[in-house]
């Protein structure tokens, strides 16, 4: 299974991964092949020992806890973190922000580990995470992984703060964004932060917050609202990566890792079918 082709492996992914030991072992067909395994499992969501190593690899076969120890090894020195900028920054250009939009995803936790707590409508452990997506669905940035019991607004602050940065370090020039969100958002430090960041808050009012809405007017577009849509459909695709649907992973860090595999996947895709266009 081709998750990407090896050209586009070659230049997008191993050229930002850290390298061990020179030589045979860590040569770059097999860590091309390691990588292959990594997108396989994140598409298939099968378990780590039970990856067909020996259908990938060429030559010298890894096993499964030698495929894990390289994705181990990425996770913990920030090496997924560098894929994924590293795209965001150089194609940039093939973003829609003329809106961006904001939203939170709860995913089922099996294993129990960091940032994982029990939330009530689910009626199961969860993770809850922070989206960033431009205008045609394209995930932006991802936030530091949250306690499932916390609502969207926990720490928003500091939260909102980060996925801004993963922009600018980016090269996207906040000033000016159009920000959709849902009436949960509905907060003052949010449309606070906004403000002081330039970015144009479109925020559905929330009825709770009806007292506070009198003290100043806040200015709704509907139509504009109505792209907030695409990142419903973006969370949608993710799911099609079956090791997204439920959290197996203990670390927040290695979650967060694949999530960011997953962005990249897409937006690779997306600019392979630009180009052939």
């Amino acid at each position: 299974m081709e998750i990407l082709p090896k050209d586009t492996i070659d230049r997008y992914i191993l050229a930002n991964l850290s390298v061990g030991m020179r030589g045979k072992e860590c040569s770059k067909e097999l860590m091309r092949e390691v990588v292959g395994l990594i997108l396989y499992r994140l598409k298939t969501g099968c378990q780590w020992r039970f990856l067909p190593t020996k259908a990938f690899f060429t030559d010298k076969a890894l096993s499964w806890q030698g495929v894990y120890y390289h994705f181990n090894e990425w996770v913990k020195d920030g090496s997924w973190s560098k894929v994924w900028m590293t795209i965001l920054s150089v194609h940039k250009d093939k973003l829609d922000l003329s809106s961006i939009q904001l939203d939170g995803s709860h995913t089922i936790c099996k294993q129990g580990g960091q940032a994982v707590g029990y939330q009530a409508r689910k009626k199961a452990n969860t993770t809850n995470n922070l989206f960033l997506a431009d205008n045609q669905g394209q995930m932006l940035a991802c936030a530091t992984s949250q306690a499932g019991e916390h609502h969207d607004l926990f720490d928003i602050t500091s939260l909102f703060e980060e996925l801004c940065q993963i922009l600018i370090k980016a090269g996207i020039d906040l000033n000016g964004l159009f920000l959709n969100a849902d009436a949960g958002f509905d907060c003052k430090e949010l449309r606070k932060v906004c403000k002081d960041k330039h970015i144009e808050a479109n925020i559905a009012f929330n009825s709770r917050n009806t007292g506070s809405q009198n003290e100043q007017y806040q200015y709704f577009d509907e139509e504009l609202y109505k792209c907030r849509k695409v990142i419903e459909h973006a969370n949608a695709w993710m799911d099609s990566f079956k090791a997204l649907l439920v959290r197996f992973e203990k670390k927040a860090s290695s979650w967060l890792a694949l999530l960011l595999i997953a962005f990249s996947v897409r937006f690779l895709r997306k600019i392979k079918q630009k180009t052939k266009s």
